[in-house]
């Protein structure tokens, strides 16, 4: 598994500028590559889990199956294949949907700055969740997980909010084209 402490500065092209230390990334607000994975069970459920407390930040926030940045050498296919079975023992294919650029504050004066790309997936069965990166999970249908999100969005990480009206969107399309 590749040590995952440096980011690619990325312009709004997705062109690499550089490579950066990812805490200082985001000290600084510099705008990275990274990638979100959503799965969803053959029930139309999606997975989510909620952040180890360890994580430096979104410690014990809810968010999509998987996310991380891809590391210079790597492809985005790559990195997120290996990353999702790193943190949730999930092996399966995965498809990039789309991209969008998001920033915001976070906790620990740390900001998101991120050219982030959505992948999608179908597995069914329960994650084997590493522990170091995954303190809980669950598979959630659309309409109770809308509801969460609506009555507590400060439970989810900044990233998912955003994301999320997106994938549903895109999902939508996927089966009403």
């Amino acid at each position: 598994m590749m040590l995952r402490d440096k980011v690619l500065l990325v312009d709004r092209q997705d062109t690499v500028l550089g490579e950066m230390d990812k805490l200082q990334a985001h000290q600084e607000g510099r705008l990275h590559r990274a990638f979100s994975i959503f799965i969803f069970n053959s029930f139309g459920q999606m997975l989510i889990h909620q952040r180890a407390e360890t994580k430096y930040h979104g410690a014990g926030l809810w968010t999509n199956a998987c996310c991380s940045h891809p590391q210079a050498g790597e492809t985005l296919a790559a990195s997120a294949s290996e990353r999702l079975d790193y943190e949730m023992g999930i092996q399966c294919k995965l498809q990039r949907t789309f991209s969008f650029v998001y920033h915001g504050r976070v906790e620990n004066g740390l900001v998101e700055h991120e050219l982030d790309h959505v992948f999608v997936g179908t597995f069914d069965g329960d994650p084997k969740i590493n522990r170091e990166e995954v303190a809980d999970f669950q598979w959630i249908d659309l309409d109770t997980l809308a509801d969460w999100l609506t009555r507590s969005p400060q439970a989810f990480t900044i990233w998912f909010r955003k994301a999320l009206p997106m994938v549903v969107e895109e999902m939508s399309k996927r089966s009403n084209p």
